[in-house]
């Protein structure tokens, strides 16, 4: 059933009313997807569940649909995940984003690191954070997640390492053990990825010595998406819901 992020909040007692599809939606319903009068779909607005409505207009003004009945589904990992992520190229970035809301994680907190890319000052940095929600609403929505994860804004490596207070895993090539190894997070937990060309040596150091477990990804180099959705992938199956 096609599925659609509503930005505004919905409620379980809207059950029986008409709401409005904001123009992006009705685009990608009546022009992309051809859905017509009677159709069924879900709507989510990131908070939690979701809600089965029908298509009931859909003309030049746009479309409209009525609400059936809230069903409190969840999809959302036992084990909730920080992707501490320095800062990548654009398409690197964004497919990192996407693979890793696929995935379940619960956050995202871009890092400028020593190899990062750089963002933007201003107003066109805040289009490069909202382009990246974006990124991880649609995800949410191909990927049947009812809750969106928060994309935070970016921070300075040193800044961010100094006040994280949970666990987590950095990668090192030449770690002495692979991910799978590591033991089962207790509270906040992070999985630090660099940039192209990785976090630098000192970067590497600092977040071990805030409690970081230095950790391997095989014997190859990976892309920067790449890494990202094995060592997501390898959490789920090791503490979460891939087992």
């Amino acid at each position: 059933m096609p599925r659609f992020f509503r930005p505004v909040a919905l409620s379980p007692q809207l059950a029986g009313s008409i709401v409005e599809l904001d123009a992006g939606a009705a685009h990608h319903a009546t022009r992309v997807l051809r859905l017509a009068v009677g159709d069924a779909m879900t709507l989510f607005d990131g908070t939690g569940g979701e809600y089965e409505a029908t298509l009931i207009r859909a003309d030049k003004r746009g479309a409209a649909v009525r609400i059936e009945r809230f069903v409190p589904i969840e999809r959302e990992s036992p084990v909730a995940v920080t992707l501490a992520q320095a800062i990548a190229a654009s398409d690197a970035m964004d497919s990192a984003l996407r693979k890793a809301t696929e995935l379940g994680v619960a956050a995202v907190q871009p890092l400028v690191t020593a190899r990062s890319a750089p963002v933007p000052d201003g107003e066109r940095g805040e289009k490069r954070i909202a382009h990246w929600r974006q990124v991880v609403a649609a995800a949410a929505e191909q990927s049947g997640r009812n809750r969106i994860p928060d994309v935070r804004p970016p921070r300075a490596f040193g800044e961010w390492i100094a006040e994280w207070q949970g666990a987590g895993i950095v990668f090192v090539p030449d770690a002495s053990q692979p991910v799978g190894a590591v033991a089962p997070p207790k509270g906040p937990f992070a999985i630090l990825i660099g940039p192209e060309g990785g976090l630098d040596a000192r970067e590497s150091a600092a977040a071990v010595a805030r409690g970081f477990t230095a950790a391997r990804l095989g014997p190859r180099i990976l892309r920067v998406d790449t890494a990202v959705a094995a060592a997501i992938a390898v959490a789920q199956a090791t503490w979460g819901d891939f087992r």
